[in-house]
């Protein structure tokens, strides 16, 4: 069976469609994401994420994304090279862009030894994406945001964790939502802040724990420093402060080798 035509014209309502769903009003409008890329898709597809529709560039194509369009459902619709261009959100994209619908927000059933990511105000979707990452990478249960703050269902941020936020339980709450939640499973709040009095290799991590972190301008609100356990990174230089993704990959592995460290129970 051939092939259809690809779409070409630039002012085609489709493509139209797609640039305005880059913007978050117009996702959250219509309840769909943005997924573009063979390795986020795949990701997304092993979640049990289905397009809604598939856009596809074959003169674009990676060897990655030959493999992984082959197996995803869906209807598909062709671009041609400058209308896949016009709707990507990447350099150099490889030919695999879908519509999904958003998916449901998920908290996570915390075990007796369960680490959660809570971020407070972050707004940049790299370092929210590269948390993402890392948590998965580090075991973490789940990731909360509290508020507004970054969607992390951008393509930014799913480009930023390759996927990562598939993998996990990831959910959006206000912050009495949080408290309440976080009080209710009995995690213990490890609030990083560079005026704590402990160094985080020296804080018990071990447990439920909540590790909260906020944006690198302004921090954390006086609610969530006042936490049971709140922890510094040691800063030696003319920096006052690290990004904040790099701060929470060096709590999270912290949180990894205390674990590896602990007696079994």
């Amino acid at each position: 069976m051939t092939a259809p035509d690809p779409i070409t014209s630039l002012q085609n309502p489709q493509v139209k469609r797609l640039v305005r769903l880059r913007q978050r009003r117009e996702r959250e409008r219509e309840g769909l994401i943005l997924i573009e890329g063979a390795r986020e898709l795949a990701r997304a597809a092993a979640a049990g994420l289905v397009p809604a529709t598939l856009y596809t560039c074959e003169a674009l194509y990676s060897p990655e994304a030959h493999a992984v369009a082959a197996t995803l459902p869906g209807p598909r619709t062709h671009l041609s090279r400058e209308a896949f261009e016009k709707v990507s959100g990447r350099e150099n994209p490889d030919g695999l862009l879908a519509t999904v619908p958003a998916p449901a927000p998920r908290l996570p059933e915390p075990g007796e030894d369960t680490v959660l990511v809570v971020l407070h105000g972050l707004e940049k979707p790299g370092n929210v994406g590269a948390i993402l990452r890392t948590a998965d990478a580090a075991g973490a249960a789940g990731v909360v945001v509290l508020g507004r703050g970054a969607d992390v269902y951008s393509p930014n941020v799913i480009r930023a964790s390759q996927g990562s936020v598939f993998t996990l339980p990831v959910a959006a709450l206000d912050e009495e939502e949080a408290l309440a939640w976080l009080a209710d499973q009995a995690f213990t709040h490890v609030a990083c802040t560079p005026d704590a009095p402990q160094v985080y290799w020296d804080a018990p991590l071990t447990g439920r724990v909540a590790l909260v972190l906020g944006a690198e301008h302004e921090g954390l609100p006086q609610r969530w420093r006042a936490a049971e356990v709140p922890v510094r990174v040691p800063m030696h230089g003319a920096a006052d402060s690290l990004n904040v993704a790099t701060a929470a990959a060096l709590v999270l592995y912290e949180c990894v080798r205390q674990r590896r460290a602990a007696p079994s129970r």
